[in-house]
């Protein structure tokens, strides 16, 4: 993996398109923010079947506190939390750079996520990390798109 990034390192505005089918989303969101960080523009698909590692109910039940979260005087003043699963992802890469600065600023407005694979990315070379590839069985984990739904995503607007 550090002989791949360092490879990338050299290459800068490199457009990346990355698979998170079967990808823990905290390791594949930091691998990201680092090649955002370098320069890199990355479009990332699948965001619906990344994974979360730990026991599924205990999951869903800290993000429906998550949700509970808001002003004090006035909740539709924030925070506002996403709900779709790229909108999540992106809150998740969002919180690994450096949000304030002009670097994390710009680094941000390389990324795109979406859901499933869109047509015009469908004959691109779709990459992965494999150390952020699940090793368990399927079943210690829960996706995204499964939390999505139990938290209000109405479902998946299919491109086909």
């Amino acid at each position: 993996m550090a002989k791949q990034l360092a490879e990338q390192k050299q290459k800068p505005n490199q457009i990346m398109t990355i698979d998170a089918k079967d990808c823990i989303a905290g390791r594949m969101c930091s691998h990201i923010s680092k090649l955002l960080l370098q320069g890199h523009h990355v479009r990332v698909v699948n965001a619906e079947k990344s994974m979360i590692s730990g026991n599924r109910y205990k999951t869903i039940e800290e993000y429906k506190e998550y949700l509970t979260i808001s002003s004090a005087t006035n909740p539709i003043h924030g925070p506002l939390h996403p709900r779709m699963p790229d909108r999540i992802l992106t809150r998740m890469v969002r919180g690994m750079l450096p949000k304030r600065k002009s670097s994390g600023i710009t680094a941000l407005k390389r990324l795109r996520i979406y859901i499933a694979i869109p047509p015009e990315f469908k004959n691109t070379k779709l990459e992965t990390f494999e150390d952020s590839k699940i090793r368990k069985p399927a079943s210690y984990f829960i996706t995204l798109g499964e939390l999505a739904k139990q938290i209000g995503w109405k479902g998946l607007d299919s491109y086909e």
